[in-house]
Order: C-alpha cells, then structure tokens, then sequence
C-alpha cells in the first residue's frame, strides 16, 4: 500500500531547496508526492516542472512587519488558503505533511490540523521565524537546523540538520571556470544574494570591481532582471540573473563566496567548505534571522560579517581581499566543523509521526 505526502512551503528559495533533497528519497521510500504552494511563487517555479511531484496551488497572504495597505487583505487570503487547503487534504487524505516554512506555510498547515494530518515542520534559523511560530502550534514536531533553536520550541523542537542536495558536491571546477569564462589564474570570488539578488550588495560589488578585479576573478548571480548592460565585456567578469542546474559547477569554482545570510545558503557552503563574507539584511528590512545566523558564523570562525549599514566599496574591497589572504585559515576551520545533513534525520522525523 502506498504512502501519501503532501510538502509545502514557499516564498524564497530557501524554503523550497530543502524539499529538492527530500523528493528523490521520498520517492524512494514509496510515497506518492503532493505540493501545495501558491500560483505565483517561487515554489512554483521550483517544483511544479519535477516528475511525480503533483501541485496545488491556494491562496495566501504575506506576514509583514510594516504597514502597508495589503496587511488588510491578505488575512482575507489566509483564511481562503485555510478552506482551500482544508478541502485538499479531505480530497488527498494524505498520512503525513511536511512544511518548510514561509508564508503560504501557516494555512496548509492548519488545514492539515483540522483535517487531523500529522504534520512535521523544518526552521533553519537560529530562532523560529513567524510563520513557523504559528504553524508549530499545530504541528506534532519541528525540526531544527540549530540547537537553540529546537530548545526555544519546547518538546517539539528536534535537531535534525538542514536537508542538502546531493547535487551540490557533483560541481566540476572546470566547468565553473567556463562558465565564468575564466583562466583559473586568480581565485573566484562567488557573489549570490539568494533567488531574488540582492540590490544594495548588487550595486556595492559593482563600484568595487576596479579595486578586486587585479586579484580575483568575479561570477555575479545577481538576481533576475539585474543584469548591468554596461559590464557586459569587462574582463574577469561574469554576471548570471541566476543558476539552477549549473549551480554546483559554479560553487565548485567559488575559492570565496559573497552572500546574504540565510540560513539554507549557509548549511551548503558550511558543507561545501567555503570561505564566506556575510552581509545579513538589516533589521529594518527584515525581522533579524539572518544578522543571527551570520554572527553565530563569525563566533565560531566559519565566516566574517560586514553590516550592511557599513558596507561601502572601499568597507567590502578591504573586507574582501582580508578574506582573500586569510582562505586558508578559514578553510581548514570550515573541515573541521562537524557538518550535519538533515535528509536522513527529516524523514525519520516524518515516517515517526506518521506512525
């Protein structure tokens, strides 16, 4: 008799990559796989094309911490998301759910819990975020990637490790140096500001290209629609929208690799040993998670940390070459770190709460 799996979870990348390592095993194990996310999302984009994966779109509104005109509809989606959600789980009857997170997270969950699924979420920050606050009040478990935070979660938090794509470690140096149309002279600076770029970082790199271009080689994954015209032909330049298949190639190539701080991005280059430089979105934009992550990083010495309120060219050009002379160092640091794929963890989490 076959298994049934509903997965969600959505709005940014880092809260669909997880389901990526989750599917094949899975698969594997006999379940027949569900998705609900939202018509629009990245989740779409990201999971609808997967073979004997079957989605479902609903409805869903956006948790924000600032005003805006939206935050008096989108409850009104929420609770639409809620019944459809509710009317999906009564038509798949699924034994299990699992949920990565993110806004369109909190009506599936609680459409699960009406319908009496046992569901099992995943929090890859230091702390739980909002969605995840709710949705663990219905939820049997939650597993963390952090210790501290599965000890904010009570006798439902699980430290489990975030799932990694096996994928990532297949990358080809040579590749990425093609890809980059680079020599492989200098080391390759890997810049990647998540599925939506990263305009201030985007722009701050930029201004600082004629200071770092004579001692690295620069492949820019700057987000869709943030390509620069003007730096088309500059040489020991390579700017890409974004990356999917040819990814691991491109992380291969990477000697340092400049980022945001999410925390998925952060568990695969940890895993993959790469010397980091972390600009976290400010706590205005954003509700902290990630200026947490990167300095737990920096305490450990797995990475070092330029605020985005100190960023300038000549902060990032300094920053950067510092990181450049001291790769060694951090590299072996990085080795030594214990690294912890969730995969196994997850879906002994998952076939435990079925049961």
């Amino acid at each position: 008799m076959s298994k049934r799996i509903v997965l969600t979870g959505g709005g940014t990348a880092g809260h669909v990559t997880p389901h990526l390592s989750l599917i094949p095993q899975l698969k594997k194990r006999g379940y027949e796989i569900h998705y609900i996310g939202t018509e629009n999302g990245m989740e779409h984009q990201m999971i609808a094309a997967i073979p004997g994966v079957t989605y479902h779109a609903v409805k869903s509104g956006k948790l924000r911490r600032y005003f805006s005109i939206q935050n008096f509809i989108d409850p009104f989606k929420v609770i639409w998301g809620a019944f459809q959600s509710i009317g999906l789980m009564h038509f798949l009857k699924p034994d299990v759910l699992f949920s990565k997170g993110g806004f369109v997270s909190v009506p599936v969950v609680f459409g699960a819990w009406i319908c009496r699924v046992p569901a099992v979420c995943h929090e890859s920050d230091l702390t739980p975020g909002l969605a995840n606050r709710i949705c663990a009040k219905f939820a049997r478990k939650v597993a963390t990637t952090f210790p501290e935070c599965a000890k904010a979660l009570g006798n439902k938090g699980v430290t489990t490790g975030t799932p990694l794509r096996p994928e990532l470690f297949k990358g080809s140096r040579a590749a990425g140096l093609a890809l980059g149309g680079f020599s492989g002279q200098k080391p390759v600076l890997l810049m990647t500001g998540g599925s939506l770029g990263a305009q201030s970082v985007n722009a701050c790199l930029r201004k600082s290209l004629p200071a770092l271009l004579p001692h690295m080689d620069v492949l820019h994954l700057c987000g869709r629609g943030n390509l620069d015209e003007g730096l088309r032909d500059l040489k020991g330049y390579c700017q890409k929208e974004f990356l999917s298949s040819e990814m691991p190639d491109a992380l291969a190539v990477a000697d340092l690799v400049l980022s945001r701080a999410g925390s998925n991005t952060l568990s695969e280059l940890l895993a993959l040993h790469k010397p980091m430089l972390l600009v976290p979105y400010p706590r205005q934009a954003s509700r902290g998670d990630q200026i947490e992550n990167a300095n737990s990083y920096a305490r450990q010495g797995l990475a070092r940390v330029l605020p985005q309120e100190n960023m300038t060219p000549e902060t990032m050009t300094s920053a950067l070459l510092s990181l450049l002379k001291e790769r060694g160092e951090m590299k072996r640091t990085l080795e030594n770190y214990p690294v912890q794929d969730g995969t196994e963890k997850v879906l002994e989490l998952i076939e435990e709460v079925q049961r």
